[in-house]
């Protein structure tokens, strides 16, 4: 069994697009999966699987061991924010322990692989307590897996990239390796920006995700 923490360069950069091609890759290739998602903020939609955040329903929808809901997303908040401000709204407080705690249940299930994929960036504040930020950085520590680095291909990508990988290491976790996301179908130089990134990121490259084409990756690469 494989299990990894899916975090990505910002937030709409295509985690949820990337890690849902992961899940269906697998299962072409006639492995059990299994996709999480810890903490969802917004994107509220009704689905065939019910209601619920459409990420969180999107990995349900590629996995192919489904799970209640709330396994697969324990904290379901309405606005679409910062997850420490859409909490806040709603008088919640959140703890990184106790979303680890939740997360247990759907990692007990027996797959070959799981994905958990993170909101937003590594350094996005989940909870604030006492004037200290908990952030997915710390959700990721909690849990323990190898984490896996999805660029959003754009303008920028260089530098929160190089620093996204920086602080992943620098707190201690493994860089499993990096999926180039092709978010922007008009960015100029991709090529270049693409070997820039396989020449200087500290990881492996696993592939990429053409815009609106199939993902280029070795699922063998993962299990």
């Amino acid at each position: 069994m494989a299990c990894f923490f899916v975090t990505g360069t910002d937030t709409e950069i295509g985690k949820t697009y990337v890690t849902t091609a992961l899940l269906r890759r697998a299962a072409a290739a006639g492995l059990s999966c299994v996709g999480l998602k810890p903490v969802a903020a917004g994107g509220i939609v009704q689905s065939s699987l019910g209601e619920g955040n459409e990420d969180a329903l999107a990995l349900m929808a590629a996995s192919t061991e489904l799970r209640p809901y709330e396994e697969v997303n324990p904290v379901l908040l309405q606005a679409a924010l910062s997850p420490h401000i859409a909490a806040a709204q709603e008088g919640r407080a959140l703890w990184v322990k106790q979303i680890a705690e939740a997360m247990r249940p759907g990692l007990d299930v027996p797959a070959s692989l799981t994905l958990i994929e993170g909101a937003g960036g590594w350094r996005a504040p989940l909870a604030v307590h006492d004037g200290k930020a908990e952030t997915v950085a710390d959700l990721a520590g909690a849990l323990g897996y190898p984490v896996i680095l999805v660029v959003g291909m754009r303008l920028g990508c260089l530098n929160h990239a190089l620093l996204t990988a920086e602080a992943i290491l620098r707190d201690g976790q493994q860089l499993f390796g990096w999926i180039a996301n092709q978010c922007d179908p008009d960015m100029g130089a991709f090529e270049e920006n693409l070997a820039t990134l396989k020449a200087h990121l500290p990881a492996a490259y696993l592939g990429q995700q053409p815009y609106a084409g199939e993902l280029d990756v070795d699922i063998s690469d993962f299990v």
